[in-house]
């Protein structure tokens, strides 16, 4: 009796694991037919592009591209080509051609550099099907997080299964109501979401150190976030939820306010100077209370 019981919890049980990936913490729930199962791949497909994509492991996919000039890896050439795409789309703002400006600035913030980036680089990047070019070190951490976070959500869902991820504020369409951290250090939500979109939020608050934080603009040739917190959810998928709130992370407030209403698909809520700026259809993805 008791082997039959189990096997009816593991065919319908409703599991969550909790993992660091990314530099952060990664948190999967899976409900439904087999879902300890889906949970267990979930995370070994989110740890896999984790070792491809991490510009800090000297292994990785993304490092050979930096040191190298190419690589063949079909997840590194798919990232790219959202990263050009938004390139255009933001006139330069989203720059995935920083990987020097990304790793100096990373290795500061990590304590074990006393160097900040002082200059902005420029070049030239070409994807053909999985191969990738490029003559200057590449940043695709605006990408990789929204990224891994999809391809794991979509390793979690099967038949009869469903589930959510989370990874350091990047979400798969959520299953319930989610609160939206406030950057002010205490335990009350800014808002809670209720959407079917993806989610990213984005700040200077996530990632620090003397008052300097993750978040450049290239075209500005400036370091750190201009907003307290940036929320995006974005129809599309979670890359461009994420590169979307780094985006409006680093731009003075009206165009960001601009940008973003003017993005198809896109609702943002940016808090700057403990002032709330909502789109037009924010309110639409929000919990009634």
């Amino acid at each position: 009796m008791m082997g039959s019981l189990a096997s009816v919890y593991e065919r319908f049980g409703d599991t969550y694991r909790e993992f660091e990936c990314c530099d952060t913490t990664f948190r999967i729930q899976a409900t439904g037919v087999r879902a300890e199962a889906g949970a267990t791949a979930a995370r070994k497909t989110a740890e896999s592009l984790e070792a491809q994509l991490n510009a800090f492991d000297a292994a990785s996919a993304v490092s050979q591209l930096n040191r190298e000039g190419e690589v063949m890896n079909e997840h590194v050439a798919r990232i790219v080509r959202r990263g050009l795409e938004y390139n255009d789309r933001t006139e330069g703002v989203f720059d995935i051609h920083q990987g020097r400006v990304e790793h100096t600035l990373k290795t500061f913030l990590r304590g074990d550099s006393e160097t900040l980036p002082t200059e902005f680089d420029a070049g030239t990047v070409r994807t053909s099907g999985s191969h990738v070019t490029t003559d200057v070190e590449l940043d695709l951490n605006g990408l990789a997080k929204g990224y891994i976070v999809e391809r794991t959500a979509e390793t979690l869902t099967g038949l009869g299964r469903r589930g959510f991820v989370s990874g350091g504020g990047d979400m798969s369409p959520p299953t319930g109501p989610v609160a939206i951290e406030s950057p002010y250090g205490d335990d009350t939500p800014l808002k809670v979401l209720d959407t079917d979109w993806y989610v990213a939020t984005s700040g200077g608050y996530r990632r620090s150190r003397n008052s300097t934080d993750h978040i450049y603009d290239p075209t500005a040739e400036s370091l750190g976030s201009r907003h307290e917190s940036v929320t995006v959810v974005a129809r599309r998928d979670c890359m461009e939820a994420d590169a979307l709130a780094t985006t409006l992370a680093a731009l003075p407030l009206a165009k960001a306010r601009e940008l973003a209403s003017e993005w198809e698909g896109l609702e943002a809520l940016i808090i700057h100077d403990g002032v709330f700026h909502t789109t037009d259809g924010f309110e639409t993805h929000v919990l009634d209370t």
